[in-house]
Protein backbone atom coordinates (compact mmCIF):
# COMPACT_ATOMS: atom_id res chain seq x y z
CA UNK A 1 0.00 0.00 0.00
CA UNK A 2 1.12 3.55 -0.67
CA UNK A 3 0.66 6.86 1.15
CA UNK A 4 1.41 10.33 -0.18
CA UNK A 5 2.87 12.42 2.65
CA UNK A 6 2.40 16.15 2.18
CA UNK A 7 4.92 18.24 4.13
CA UNK A 8 4.12 21.95 4.62
CA UNK A 9 6.34 24.80 5.76
CA UNK A 10 6.77 25.04 9.52
CA UNK A 11 9.26 24.22 12.23
CA UNK A 12 7.58 20.80 12.68
CA UNK A 13 8.50 19.80 9.11
CA UNK A 14 11.57 17.95 10.38
CA UNK A 15 9.29 15.55 12.31
CA UNK A 16 7.92 14.25 9.02
CA UNK A 17 11.17 12.37 8.50
CA UNK A 18 10.32 10.04 11.39
CA UNK A 19 6.76 9.68 10.10
CA UNK A 20 8.23 8.26 6.87
CA UNK A 21 10.23 5.71 8.86
CA UNK A 22 7.30 4.70 11.06
CA UNK A 23 5.07 4.12 8.04
CA UNK A 24 7.78 2.10 6.33
CA UNK A 25 8.11 -0.01 9.48
CA UNK A 26 4.48 -0.99 8.86
CA UNK A 27 5.21 -2.01 5.28
CA UNK A 28 3.78 1.17 3.70
CA UNK A 29 5.36 2.85 0.67
CA UNK A 30 5.65 6.60 1.17
CA UNK A 31 5.98 9.29 -1.49
CA UNK A 32 6.71 12.74 -0.09
CA UNK A 33 5.27 15.94 -1.57
CA UNK A 34 6.76 19.21 -0.32
CA UNK A 35 5.37 22.72 -0.54
CA UNK A 36 7.79 25.45 -1.52
CA UNK A 37 7.97 26.78 2.03
CA UNK A 38 8.67 23.30 3.43
CA UNK A 39 11.99 23.34 1.56
CA UNK A 40 13.06 26.25 3.77
CA UNK A 41 12.97 23.91 6.77
CA UNK A 42 14.15 20.53 5.43
CA UNK A 43 15.74 19.44 2.17
CA UNK A 44 14.02 17.09 -0.31
CA UNK A 45 17.14 14.91 -0.35
CA UNK A 46 16.42 13.86 3.24
CA UNK A 47 13.03 12.44 2.28
CA UNK A 48 14.36 10.89 -0.94
CA UNK A 49 17.03 9.02 1.02
CA UNK A 50 14.53 7.83 3.64
CA UNK A 51 11.67 6.86 1.33
CA UNK A 52 13.55 5.59 -1.70
CA UNK A 53 10.95 7.44 -3.77
CA UNK A 54 10.98 10.57 -5.90
CA UNK A 55 10.18 13.66 -3.82
CA UNK A 56 7.78 16.01 -5.61
CA UNK A 57 8.47 19.70 -4.96
CA UNK A 58 6.73 21.44 -7.85
CA UNK A 59 3.64 21.28 -10.02
CA UNK A 60 5.53 20.72 -13.24
CA UNK A 61 8.95 19.43 -14.19
CA UNK A 62 10.03 22.99 -14.99
CA UNK A 63 9.57 23.84 -11.32
CA UNK A 64 12.36 21.42 -10.45
CA UNK A 65 14.65 22.31 -13.35
CA UNK A 66 13.85 19.16 -15.33
CA UNK A 67 12.75 19.09 -18.96
CA UNK A 68 8.93 19.52 -19.15
CA UNK A 69 6.98 16.63 -20.71
CA UNK A 70 3.43 15.28 -20.84
CA UNK A 71 4.05 12.94 -17.90
CA UNK A 72 5.03 15.79 -15.59
CA UNK A 73 1.99 17.80 -16.70
CA UNK A 74 -0.41 15.17 -15.37
CA UNK A 75 1.73 13.74 -12.57
CA UNK A 76 -0.74 14.88 -9.91
CA UNK A 77 -3.39 12.69 -11.56
CA UNK A 78 -1.06 9.69 -11.67
CA UNK A 79 -0.15 10.10 -8.01
CA UNK A 80 -3.81 10.65 -7.08
CA UNK A 81 -4.73 7.33 -8.68
CA UNK A 82 -1.82 5.38 -7.20
CA UNK A 83 -2.18 6.21 -3.50
CA UNK A 84 -4.28 4.54 -0.84
CA UNK A 85 -4.30 7.60 1.44
CA UNK A 86 -3.10 11.23 1.58
CA UNK A 87 -1.47 12.32 4.84
CA UNK A 88 -0.46 15.96 5.42
CA UNK A 89 1.88 16.48 8.38
CA UNK A 90 2.50 19.18 9.34
CA UNK A 91 -0.51 20.92 7.81
CA UNK A 92 -0.33 24.72 7.96
CA UNK A 93 -3.26 27.12 8.28
CA UNK A 94 -2.61 28.15 4.67
CA UNK A 95 -2.95 24.63 3.25
CA UNK A 96 -5.97 23.88 5.46
CA UNK A 97 -7.67 27.00 4.07
CA UNK A 98 -6.85 26.02 0.48
CA UNK A 99 -8.20 22.50 1.03
CA UNK A 100 -11.42 23.90 2.50
CA UNK A 101 -11.93 26.42 -0.31
CA UNK A 102 -10.86 24.14 -3.16
CA UNK A 103 -7.89 26.29 -4.17
CA UNK A 104 -5.41 24.28 -6.25
CA UNK A 105 -2.27 26.29 -6.92
CA UNK A 106 0.51 23.78 -6.19
CA UNK A 107 1.04 20.02 -6.35
CA UNK A 108 -0.29 19.23 -2.87
CA UNK A 109 -3.51 21.23 -3.14
CA UNK A 110 -4.14 19.93 -6.66
CA UNK A 111 -3.56 16.35 -5.50
CA UNK A 112 -6.08 16.86 -2.68
CA UNK A 113 -8.78 17.73 -5.23
CA UNK A 114 -7.76 14.96 -7.62
CA UNK A 115 -7.65 12.00 -5.23
CA UNK A 116 -10.56 9.93 -3.96
CA UNK A 117 -8.37 8.26 -1.31
CA UNK A 118 -8.90 8.94 2.41
CA UNK A 119 -7.28 12.18 3.64
CA UNK A 120 -5.67 12.71 7.05
CA UNK A 121 -4.20 16.05 8.16
CA UNK A 122 -2.15 16.86 11.25
CA UNK A 123 -2.18 20.64 11.82
CA UNK A 124 0.70 22.55 13.40
CA UNK A 125 0.71 26.32 13.90
CA UNK A 126 0.74 29.21 16.37
CA UNK A 127 -1.95 29.00 19.07
CA UNK A 128 -3.69 32.17 17.89
CA UNK A 129 -3.75 30.90 14.31
CA UNK A 130 -5.22 27.61 15.54
CA UNK A 131 -7.89 29.35 17.63
CA UNK A 132 -8.83 31.84 14.89
CA UNK A 133 -12.47 31.42 13.76
CA UNK A 134 -11.37 31.18 10.11
CA UNK A 135 -9.11 28.20 10.85
CA UNK A 136 -11.74 26.48 12.98
CA UNK A 137 -14.37 27.04 10.27
CA UNK A 138 -12.07 25.58 7.62
CA UNK A 139 -11.40 22.54 9.81
CA UNK A 140 -15.13 22.01 10.29
CA UNK A 141 -15.65 22.15 6.52
CA UNK A 142 -13.00 19.46 6.06
CA UNK A 143 -14.45 17.25 8.82
CA UNK A 144 -17.84 17.34 7.12
CA UNK A 145 -16.14 16.20 3.91
CA UNK A 146 -14.69 13.19 5.70
CA UNK A 147 -11.16 14.46 6.26
CA UNK A 148 -9.62 13.02 9.44
CA UNK A 149 -8.12 15.77 11.62
CA UNK A 150 -5.37 14.70 14.04
CA UNK A 151 -5.79 17.29 16.77
CA UNK A 152 -2.59 19.15 17.70
CA UNK A 153 -1.04 18.86 21.12
CA UNK A 154 -0.88 21.62 23.69
CA UNK A 155 2.28 23.01 25.24
CA UNK A 156 5.22 25.31 24.64
CA UNK A 157 5.39 26.32 20.96
CA UNK A 158 8.36 27.36 18.83
CA UNK A 159 7.00 30.91 18.72
CA UNK A 160 7.37 31.15 22.50
CA UNK A 161 3.66 30.95 23.27
CA UNK A 162 1.89 28.17 25.15
CA UNK A 163 -1.31 26.42 24.05
CA UNK A 164 -2.71 24.14 21.35
CA UNK A 165 -0.95 24.09 17.99
CA UNK A 166 1.96 21.71 18.46
CA UNK A 167 2.10 18.84 15.95
CA UNK A 168 0.57 15.67 17.43
CA UNK A 169 2.94 12.86 18.40
CA UNK A 170 4.20 10.95 15.38
CA UNK A 171 2.82 7.62 16.67
CA UNK A 172 -0.65 9.19 16.91
CA UNK A 173 -0.39 10.56 13.36
CA UNK A 174 0.77 7.22 11.97
CA UNK A 175 -2.02 5.38 13.81
CA UNK A 176 -4.58 7.73 12.20
CA UNK A 177 -3.06 7.12 8.76
CA UNK A 178 -3.13 3.35 9.27
CA UNK A 179 -6.74 3.56 10.40
CA UNK A 180 -7.55 5.41 7.18
CA UNK A 181 -6.03 2.45 5.34
CA UNK A 182 -8.32 0.09 7.23
CA UNK A 183 -5.56 -0.96 9.60
CA UNK A 184 -6.64 0.30 13.00
CA UNK A 185 -4.10 -0.52 15.71
CA UNK A 186 -6.41 -2.96 17.53
CA UNK A 187 -3.96 -5.88 17.55
CA UNK A 188 -1.16 -4.15 19.44
CA UNK A 189 0.22 -6.59 22.01
CA UNK A 190 -1.17 -9.64 20.21
CA UNK A 191 0.91 -12.41 18.63
CA UNK A 192 -0.89 -13.85 15.62
CA UNK A 193 0.14 -17.27 14.31
CA UNK A 194 -0.91 -17.73 10.68
CA UNK A 195 -0.48 -20.68 8.32
CA UNK A 196 -0.46 -20.22 4.55
CA UNK A 197 -0.06 -22.03 1.26
CA UNK A 198 -0.23 -25.71 0.35
CA UNK A 199 1.74 -28.65 1.70
CA UNK A 200 3.59 -31.22 -0.38
CA UNK A 201 3.78 -34.95 0.29
CA UNK A 202 6.72 -36.68 -1.35
CA UNK A 203 6.08 -39.52 -3.82
CA UNK A 204 9.72 -39.79 -4.91
CA UNK A 205 12.59 -37.27 -5.20
CA UNK A 206 10.91 -35.45 -8.13
CA UNK A 207 7.15 -35.91 -7.55
CA UNK A 208 4.72 -34.94 -4.82
CA UNK A 209 1.04 -34.65 -3.92
CA UNK A 210 -0.20 -31.09 -3.38
CA UNK A 211 -3.09 -28.69 -4.13
CA UNK A 212 -3.82 -25.38 -5.87
CA UNK A 213 -3.36 -23.06 -2.87
CA UNK A 214 -1.28 -20.00 -3.79
CA UNK A 215 -0.71 -18.76 -0.22
CA UNK A 216 -2.17 -15.33 -1.07
CA UNK A 217 -4.86 -15.48 1.62
CA UNK A 218 -2.40 -16.33 4.38
CA UNK A 219 0.05 -13.68 3.21
CA UNK A 220 -2.73 -11.07 3.11
CA UNK A 221 -3.65 -12.01 6.69
CA UNK A 222 -0.01 -11.65 7.76
CA UNK A 223 0.32 -8.19 6.16
CA UNK A 224 -3.01 -7.00 7.57
CA UNK A 225 -2.32 -8.30 11.09
CA UNK A 226 1.08 -6.61 11.15
CA UNK A 227 -0.37 -3.28 10.02
CA UNK A 228 -2.93 -3.53 12.80
CA UNK A 229 -0.10 -3.74 15.33
CA UNK A 230 0.41 -7.47 15.87
CA UNK A 231 3.55 -9.53 16.02
CA UNK A 232 3.09 -12.05 13.20
CA UNK A 233 4.37 -15.63 13.08
CA UNK A 234 3.83 -17.03 9.57
CA UNK A 235 4.23 -20.75 8.85
CA UNK A 236 4.02 -21.17 5.09
CA UNK A 237 4.12 -24.09 2.72
CA UNK A 238 5.84 -23.84 -0.69
CA UNK A 239 4.50 -20.92 -2.75
CA UNK A 240 5.69 -18.74 -5.63
CA UNK A 241 5.18 -15.66 -3.45
CA UNK A 242 7.89 -13.72 -1.69
CA UNK A 243 7.39 -14.15 2.06
CA UNK A 244 6.08 -10.95 3.69
CA UNK A 245 8.94 -8.98 5.22
CA UNK A 246 6.66 -7.92 8.06
CA UNK A 247 6.33 -11.44 9.48
CA UNK A 248 8.60 -13.90 11.26
CA UNK A 249 8.51 -16.59 8.57
CA UNK A 250 8.98 -20.34 8.94
CA UNK A 251 8.95 -22.23 5.64
CA UNK A 252 7.84 -25.86 5.62
CA UNK A 253 6.96 -28.45 3.03
CA UNK A 254 4.98 -31.38 4.41
CA UNK A 255 1.94 -31.54 6.67
CA UNK A 256 4.08 -33.05 9.44
CA UNK A 257 6.55 -30.16 9.20
CA UNK A 258 3.69 -27.64 9.38
CA UNK A 259 2.27 -29.45 12.41
CA UNK A 260 5.62 -29.36 14.21
CA UNK A 261 6.09 -25.63 13.48
CA UNK A 262 2.55 -24.70 14.53
CA UNK A 263 2.74 -26.61 17.81
CA UNK A 264 6.16 -25.09 18.51
CA UNK A 265 4.80 -21.55 18.18
CA UNK A 266 1.36 -22.19 19.70
CA UNK A 267 2.37 -21.22 23.28
CA UNK A 268 3.53 -17.79 22.02
CA UNK A 269 0.33 -17.02 20.10
CA UNK A 270 -2.79 -15.28 21.34
CA UNK A 271 -4.60 -15.68 18.00
CA UNK A 272 -4.21 -18.61 15.56
CA UNK A 273 -5.50 -18.40 11.98
CA UNK A 274 -5.15 -21.63 9.97
CA UNK A 275 -5.43 -20.44 6.36
CA UNK A 276 -3.13 -23.11 4.89
CA UNK A 277 -4.56 -25.79 2.62
CA UNK A 278 -2.95 -28.75 4.36
CA UNK A 279 -2.95 -31.94 2.29
CA UNK A 280 -5.31 -34.61 3.62
CA UNK A 281 -3.14 -37.59 2.70
CA UNK A 282 0.53 -38.52 2.66
CA UNK A 283 2.42 -41.36 0.95
CA UNK A 284 3.03 -44.31 3.25
CA UNK A 285 6.29 -45.39 1.61
CA UNK A 286 7.77 -42.67 -0.62
CA UNK A 287 10.43 -43.93 -3.02
CA UNK A 288 14.08 -43.05 -2.46
CA UNK A 289 14.71 -42.93 -6.20
CA UNK A 290 12.64 -41.60 -9.09
CA UNK A 291 9.93 -44.08 -10.02
CA UNK A 292 10.20 -45.02 -13.70
CA UNK A 293 7.12 -44.87 -15.89
CA UNK A 294 6.35 -48.50 -16.68
CA UNK A 295 2.57 -48.54 -16.47
CA UNK A 296 -0.17 -47.90 -13.93
CA UNK A 297 1.09 -46.88 -10.49
CA UNK A 298 -0.72 -47.43 -7.20
CA UNK A 299 -0.08 -45.10 -4.27
CA UNK A 300 -0.79 -46.22 -0.73
CA UNK A 301 -1.95 -43.22 1.30
CA UNK A 302 -2.61 -42.47 4.93
CA UNK A 303 -4.27 -39.41 6.51
CA UNK A 304 -2.00 -36.50 7.45
CA UNK A 305 -1.88 -35.04 10.94
CA UNK A 306 -5.03 -33.23 12.13
CA UNK A 307 -3.33 -29.94 12.98
CA UNK A 308 -6.52 -28.11 13.96
CA UNK A 309 -7.53 -31.02 16.17
CA UNK A 310 -4.19 -30.91 17.97
CA UNK A 311 -4.44 -27.16 18.43
CA UNK A 312 -7.90 -27.64 19.97
CA UNK A 313 -6.50 -30.15 22.45
CA UNK A 314 -3.47 -28.06 23.40
CA UNK A 315 -4.77 -24.47 23.32
CA UNK A 316 -5.24 -22.41 26.46
CA UNK A 317 -6.79 -18.99 25.92
CA UNK A 318 -5.97 -18.59 22.22
CA UNK A 319 -8.59 -17.52 19.71
CA UNK A 320 -8.47 -20.15 16.93
CA UNK A 321 -9.89 -19.52 13.45
CA UNK A 322 -9.89 -22.16 10.73
CA UNK A 323 -10.58 -22.16 7.01
CA UNK A 324 -12.83 -24.57 5.11
CA UNK A 325 -12.32 -24.80 1.35
CA UNK A 326 -15.36 -26.69 0.05
CA UNK A 327 -17.07 -27.45 -3.26
CA UNK A 328 -20.50 -28.47 -1.95
CA UNK A 329 -22.57 -28.13 1.22
CA UNK A 330 -20.30 -25.18 2.00
CA UNK A 331 -21.96 -23.78 5.13
CA UNK A 332 -23.14 -27.10 6.52
CA UNK A 333 -19.72 -28.76 6.29
CA UNK A 334 -17.97 -25.65 7.66
CA UNK A 335 -20.28 -25.52 10.67
CA UNK A 336 -19.60 -29.20 11.41
CA UNK A 337 -15.88 -28.43 11.35
CA UNK A 338 -16.40 -25.41 13.60
CA UNK A 339 -17.92 -27.65 16.25
CA UNK A 340 -15.79 -30.79 15.83
CA UNK A 341 -12.49 -28.85 15.97
CA UNK A 342 -13.62 -26.59 18.87
CA UNK A 343 -12.90 -23.48 16.80
CA UNK A 344 -13.87 -19.93 17.72
CA UNK A 345 -14.62 -19.16 14.06
CA UNK A 346 -14.28 -20.72 10.64
CA UNK A 347 -13.99 -19.08 7.22
CA UNK A 348 -15.88 -21.01 4.54
CA UNK A 349 -15.29 -20.47 0.85
CA UNK A 350 -16.54 -22.19 -2.29
CA UNK A 351 -13.38 -23.09 -4.22
CA UNK A 352 -15.39 -24.46 -7.13
CA UNK A 353 -16.25 -20.91 -8.25
CA UNK A 354 -14.13 -19.53 -11.07
CA UNK A 355 -12.03 -16.42 -10.37
CA UNK A 356 -12.01 -16.65 -6.57
CA UNK A 357 -10.41 -18.83 -3.92
CA UNK A 358 -7.43 -20.88 -5.00
CA UNK A 359 -4.74 -19.15 -7.06
CA UNK A 360 -6.67 -15.86 -7.26
CA UNK A 361 -6.34 -12.33 -5.90
CA UNK A 362 -10.02 -12.34 -4.93
CA UNK A 363 -12.29 -14.30 -2.64
CA UNK A 364 -15.83 -14.47 -1.28
CA UNK A 365 -16.34 -16.10 2.10
CA UNK A 366 -18.73 -16.70 4.96
CA UNK A 367 -17.33 -16.33 8.49
CA UNK A 368 -19.10 -18.54 11.01
CA UNK A 369 -18.95 -18.30 14.79
CA UNK A 370 -21.13 -19.91 17.44
CA UNK A 371 -23.39 -16.83 17.38
CA UNK A 372 -22.91 -15.18 13.99
CA UNK A 373 -22.88 -15.77 10.25
CA UNK A 374 -20.98 -13.00 8.45
CA UNK A 375 -21.17 -12.91 4.66
CA UNK A 376 -18.26 -11.26 2.83
CA UNK A 377 -19.17 -10.76 -0.86
CA UNK A 378 -16.51 -11.09 -3.54
CA UNK A 379 -13.65 -8.70 -2.88
CA UNK A 380 -9.86 -8.64 -2.64
CA UNK A 381 -8.13 -11.07 -0.32
CA UNK A 382 -6.78 -8.02 1.54
CA UNK A 383 -10.36 -7.00 2.39
CA UNK A 384 -11.25 -10.58 3.34
CA UNK A 385 -8.22 -10.58 5.66
CA UNK A 386 -9.47 -7.40 7.33
CA UNK A 387 -12.91 -8.94 7.94
CA UNK A 388 -11.35 -12.08 9.42
CA UNK A 389 -9.21 -9.96 11.74
CA UNK A 390 -12.27 -7.86 12.67
CA UNK A 391 -13.87 -11.14 13.77
CA UNK A 392 -10.77 -12.13 15.77
CA UNK A 393 -10.74 -8.76 17.56
CA UNK A 394 -14.44 -9.04 18.39
CA UNK A 395 -13.97 -12.58 19.72
CA UNK A 396 -11.13 -11.34 21.96
CA UNK A 397 -13.31 -8.53 23.32
CA UNK A 398 -16.22 -10.88 23.97
CA UNK A 399 -14.00 -13.36 25.77
CA UNK A 400 -12.46 -10.58 27.86
CA UNK A 401 -15.91 -9.40 28.94
CA UNK A 402 -16.95 -12.95 29.86
CA UNK A 403 -13.77 -13.54 31.88
CA UNK A 404 -14.20 -10.16 33.59
CA UNK A 405 -17.71 -11.08 34.69
CA UNK A 406 -16.61 -14.29 36.37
Amino acid sequence: MKIALGVCGGIAAYKAAEIVRLLQDRGIRVQVLMTASAEDFIRPLTFAALSGEKVITGMFAADTGAEPNIDSAIEHIAVAQSIDALLVAPATADVIAKFAQGIANDFLTTLYLATTAPVVIAPAMNVNMWDHPATQQNLEVLRKRGVKIVEPGSGYLACGMTGPGRLAENQVIVAAALEALGAAQDLVGETVLITAGPTREKIDPVRYLSNRSSGRMGHALAEAAFRRGARVLLVTGPTALRPPSVAEVTQVESADQMRDAVLKFLPEASIVIKAAAVGDYTIINPADQKVKRTGPMTLELSPTADILGEIARRKNSQIVIGFAAETQSIIEDARKKLVSKSLDAIVANDVSREGIGFDSERNAVTILTADETISVPETSKWEVAQRVLDCAVQLKKTRSVIMGNR
